[in-house]
């Protein structure tokens, strides 16, 4: 059976995430991290996307990002794919594949679904029990909105900008934005147009995505085990 397309629209925000092989992990060590970062650079570059948001956990990645053109964030985790796990099987003398299949990504409205969802992947960190605080974690992009380190490959999204009118006023926001309850339905609702690889926001904004793409773009009722003790997403 074809594999159906990925909702993908220029312009739109899309919420990426790839996870290693048999939730396997796929960085070993920070040298691996490093590499992984600077090969995203390069893809961003290549490709034109902008990156608003992103963690690296042990064994898989969050991205949000916006792509200039339909195809370009295919595009870019072809890519890094290809350039990222020859480096990673030589370092630790292993072949074959690392991703677990193909990645998943939803669409992302440019409102407060946004925000929830930049939220909801800076606090991955967090939910893992990792860290308690998520601006201790270096490897995410919550360091850069609260301030602490330079933008470097990160473009702040406009949603995220009209949160303040300086960058201290910005961080200051993000900072208790962080600290606020996620809902269950917020989380039920961002990991469940993951799954399904949906559009996140609206029932206007799902119908738009639908006009344009000619597929569904809402979600179908979800039916899953409950989630282990420690285990993010």
């Amino acid at each position: 059976m074809a594999r159906q397309p990925r909702l993908d629209l220029p312009g739109i925000a899309q919420h990426i995430v790839q996870r290693g092989n048999n939730r396997l992990p796929c960085f070993l060590d920070d040298t691996d991290r490093h590499t992984y970062l600077h090969l995203l650079a390069e893809a961003l570059h290549h490709t034109g996307c902008r990156l608003h948001g992103w963690v690296l956990m042990d064994n898989h990645v969050h991205l949000l990002l916006t792509p200039p053109l339909a195809g370009a964030a295919g595009a870019l985790m072809q890519r890094l794919g290809r350039n990222y796990v020859p480096l990673f099987n030589a370092r630790h003398g292993r072949s074959g594949t690392l991703w677990e299949g193909r990645y998943k990504a939803s669409l992302v409205a440019d409102d407060h679904y946004l925000l929830q969802c930049l939220r909801y992947i800076e606090l991955n960190p967090v939910r893992a029990a990792i860290i308690d605080d998520p601006s201790r974690y270096p490897w995410s992009s919550c360091q850069t909105h609260l301030g602490l380190r330079p933008a470097n490959r990160l473009a702040h999204h406009p949603v995220w900008l009209a949160s303040g009118s300086t960058p201290a006023e910005r961080a200051q926001w993000w900072q208790q934005f962080l600290h606020e309850a996620i809902s269950d339905d917020e989380l039920a609702a961002i990991r469940t147009t993951l799954q399904q690889q949906r559009a996140l926001g609206t029932t206007a904004f799902q119908a738009m995505v639908q006009a344009k793409t000619h597929r569904f773009a809402g979600t179908r009722p979800a039916h899953r085990p409950p989630k282990q003790k420690g285990q993010a997403t």
